[in-house]
């Protein structure tokens, strides 16, 4: 058998093992038996007994459901395993956790809460979290929990941390070996003392340190910044000191754990490649190691070639003989001359520094750096201070004094970190560095001056060369292909709300794209759009590619296609298309995407055919994927997106049928915590549009919440917004909730799914009613009461929540104009696909 088909028989078996207790509660009338598992509701975690790689010892443990490489991320009885297959585990009469082996024999494990419960009974639950949780009946308090003691990984929502009015301690502890779960000698936890930091322990002692919160990372971890797959918080107050992280995407699987190495890792589950895929490590280098340079030095491991050890200005190598062979291990101490305390002493600044060991450093968050300054200088025994925020213009004021230990230099990143030294120093180093800047100018100016020299005889070539340029003509598409073209605001709308800087787009040739589109031949042509053609192509390397060329004839494609280039080049997300670069050459312009085979939504949503294939599990995986998109633009990505055109033929789908939200020709950035704005330049799609926006211009993420309320009902019944029903001048929204009122929403459902929603699977009906009611949620009319995109999420992602009842809708019926018996074949100046370019808001 290989490595595959034994890691799905692994799983295979483990769904046969699960025995009597297959749900995620454990109550006081159950015993969960070697063999048995608890699964979390939304069968993410397991728990049940397992035994390490080559072990007969059978432990209880916490572990992914769902990943075919079982990965334990909590065990009960790492010091206590049980021989054999005898283990039980059940509450006892006290109401705590218990494991026993040998028929209730001999007690291995308990949660021995403190104080006595015989008198109230409890339940044990296993979260979709991966936390196992001890509930008191009456009171539903949580008494107990598995994220209170750790073992070597830490999940999302789990804290670590000390509680300073209880004295627990959550910490992680690396297993002893592969085999053996027993708490090793690495251990990860908060220094509570002086300014609270994170560190790495072997045996004890400090191994490395992630350091201090700086409000946006850790100060020893570069590379982690907010934009992570996941958002970390930081707490310290009187109450407690702590860390939790939440991921961002509730679908990506991601742990951290300590290994027996001596090494703190992070990785995310790939089921394509059925393996954890690492994305970040450490320590990674010899400066990463703890005190690797001794006291009141600097680990730079930079200097290629040389020693990575400097001491700190003002300071010498207390042992020259051990320093020359490049061993720091004593460090640094002052010079012999050193003059009076308040004698023109003052500071050195090291820049892009990991700041020294916080542990006894001295914190004051109401003080800024000049006042921080100041309060060194009054201090003789203070060697350093640094700001506790590493943000420009941040608050907070480190102080130290004695040796300063553990400092490293990053390559471009870091805080500064400036240390004290005497007056002597201080004129030497104003010396060297006047000597220095007055180089650096003549350096630089000379590099000018050849410069320009080397630029004027380009530029004088360049002109002669394309003097008959043929887009010297057209000084619209001229503009285009100027640097500023894609950073500077264009007008007065632009101006109000979308930041400068974007980094750069990669260019195509035209000849590159006409090629790879067969000259964009008719066979290639995917699409017509609002603002041109979209074609398919082939790049020589085999990639396939799509083009969306614009329209010469139209009037608003080039503030469109500027936007979009823009926009989406920032944007980043599973749910969202890639863009790969764009095209500006002669009079063409052209956006390069990812190429998705499946094409757009409404293809297959409103085609008698198509609209079999994405069964009711597809479609809600759709709508959930959208609403995760959705979420990204308006809260979780660094701007803030409103698409303003979001519907069926701007979904596009991938191979597995994936969506990917398109077109952001229409969409507008707004300031960080703008929700809202106005416009007299109204543009979207009929059907999709909330009333306010379309009516008064006033448009917010509200506006696209009610769009994507269309959507969904799209999705469940397979008809377009602006279908007829029975005659009748109602819309799709009108027809749900008029259905809705009468309670027969079931007749919204598409009939096709009949083959695929059996009355035997009765929850997929309440999926599906579910989905109704969000949507008449999101498509109430007054956009105060229609939830927030993160409430959408929560709500198709949480079967039990309970939901609000709907209001009347926007537009329950819509004028006979606008046609009816829409088919796959109408085009989109039909029914519900009316594109509007321009209306005067009042």
């Amino acid at each position: 058998m290989n490595t595959e088909e034994g890691s799905v028989f692994a799983l295979l078996l483990l769904f046969l093992l699960q025995g009597s207790i297959g749900l995620d509660i454990l109550s006081q009338n159950n015993t969960i038996q070697d063999g048995n598992l608890l699964v979390s509701s939304g069968k993410k975690f397991a728990l049940g007994f397992f035994s390490p790689i080559s072990s007969s010892h059978r432990y209880v443990g916490i572990w992914y459901y769902q990943v075919s490489e079982q990965t334990v991320v909590w065990v009960a009885n790492r010091e206590r395993p049980i021989n054999g297959t005898s283990g039980a585990l059940s509450i006892d009469s006290d109401g705590n956790l218990v494991l026993h082996e040998t028929n209730g024999s001999f007690l291995v494990w308990s949660t021995n809460v403190a104080y006595a419960l015989s008198n109230y009974s409890t339940t044990a639950q296993l979260m979709d979290s991966g936390n196992l949780v001890l509930v008191q009946d009456f009171s539903e308090r949580v008494i107990w929990q598995s994220f209170d003691y750790p073992t070597d990984t830490m999940l999302p929502f789990m804290k670590l941390g000390l509680n300073r009015k209880t004295g627990l301690n959550r910490f992680l502890t690396s297993w002893k070996s592969p085999e053996d779960p027993t708490p090793g000698n690495i251990s990860y936890r908060i220094d509570p003392t002086g300014y609270p930091q994170l560190l790495l322990y072997k045996d004890g002692d400090p191994y490395w340190r992630a350091g201090s919160w700086t409000g946006d990372r850790w100060s020893g971890i570069p590379e982690m910044t907010r934009a992570y797959i996941f958002n970390l918080s930081f707490v310290n107050d009187p109450d407690e000191v702590s860390i939790m992280y939440r991921v961002i995407d509730a679908s990506i699987i991601t742990r951290m754990i300590v290994n027996e190495s001596g090494s703190l890792r992070r990785s995310t589950w790939h089921d394509r490649d059925r393996r954890w895929i690492e994305f970040w490590f450490d320590p990674k280098d010899q400066c990463d190691y703890y005190g690797k340079c001794g006291p009141n030095s600097n680990c730079n491991p930079y200097n290629t070639g040389q020693f990575e050890c400097t001491c700190l200005p003002g300071l010498e190598p207390k042992s020259p003989g051990d320093w020359y062979l490049k061993d720091g291990s004593a460090g640094c101490v002052r010079r012999g001359r050193v003059s009076v305390c308040r004698s023109g002493e003052g500071f050195v600044r090291v820049a892009r520094a990991k700041v020294p060991d916080t542990s006894k450093a001295r914190a004051n968050m109401s003080l800024n750096l000049k006042e921080c300054e100041e309060e060194c200088l009054r201090d003789c025994s203070c060697t350093a201070y640094a700001s506790a925020s590493e943000s420009l213009g941040g608050s907070g004021c480190l102080i130290w004094h004695g040796d300063l230990v553990d400092t490293k230099t990053f390559a471009d990143s870091g805080q500064d970190l400036y240390v004290w030294v005497d007056a002597i120093e201080l004129a030497r180093h104003r010396k060297t560095r006047s000597l220095s800047q007055k180089a650096m100018v003549a350096i630089i100016l000379v590099s000018i001056l050849t410069a320009l020299l080397l630029a004027g005889f380009f530029l004088y070539g360049l002109a002669i060369k394309k003097r008959k340029d043929r887009r010297s003509h057209n000084p619209q598409v001229s503009d285009m292909t100027n640097s500023t073209y894609f950073n500077e605001p264009q007008s007065v709308e632009d101006r109000s709300d979308e930041p400068r800087g974007n980094r750069d787009v990669p260019l195509f040739d035209l000849s590159t794209v006409a090629s790879a589109t067969n000259n964009f031949s008719v066979l290639n042509k995917l699409g017509r759009g609002g603002f041109g053609s979209v074609y398919k192509g082939v790049m020589d390397n085999g990639m396939e590619i799509a083009v969306k060329k614009l329209s010469k004839h139209s009037g608003q494609g080039v503030k469109e296609f500027k936007n979009e280039v823009r926009l989406i080049a920032k944007l980043q997300h599973w749910n969202l298309v890639r863009i790969l670069g764009c095209c500006v050459e002669e009079d063409e312009k052209m956006l390069i995407y990812e190429y998705l085979p499946n094409k757009s939504l409404d293809t297959f949503l409103f085609d008698k055919t198509k609209r079999l294939l994405p069964d009711w599990r597809k479609r809600f995986e759709i709508a959930s994927g959208v609403a995760r998109g959705l979420l990204y633009l308006h809260q979780d990505s660094r701007l803030r997106i409103i698409h303003r055109d979001l519907k069926a033929s701007n979904i596009l789908l991938d191979t597995a049928m994936n969506p990917k939200i398109s077109d952001f020709g229409m969409a507008r950035v707004c300031g960080g915590d703008q929700i809202r704005g106005n416009t007299n330049r109204v543009v979207g799609t009929y059907g999709y549009m909330s009333p306010k926006y379309a009516m008064e211009g006033i448009f917010s993420i509200k506006s696209d919440i009610y769009s994507f309320g269309v959507l969904l009902l799209e999705v469940i019944s397979g008809k377009r917004n602006g279908a007829y029903y029975h005659e009748s001048p109602s819309s799709l929204v009108g027809h749900a909730w008029e259905l809705w009122k009468e309670g027969n929403c079931e007749d919204v459902i598409d009939e096709s799914m009949g083959d695929s929603c059996t009355k035997e699977e009765a929850f997929v009906g309440e999926i599906f009613l579910k989905c109704i009611q969000i949507g008449l949620l999101c498509v109430q009319e007054f956009a105060d009461d229609r939830p927030d995109m993160s409430t959408v999420v929560f709500m198709l992602a949480n079967k039990d929540v309970v939901l609000a009842s709907p209001k009347r809708p926007a537009y329950v019926f819509k004028s006979k104009h606008h046609g009816a018996n829409l088919s796959a074949n109408d085009k989109p100046a039909s029914g519900n696909d009316v594109t509007i370019s321009m209306l005067e808001g009042r």
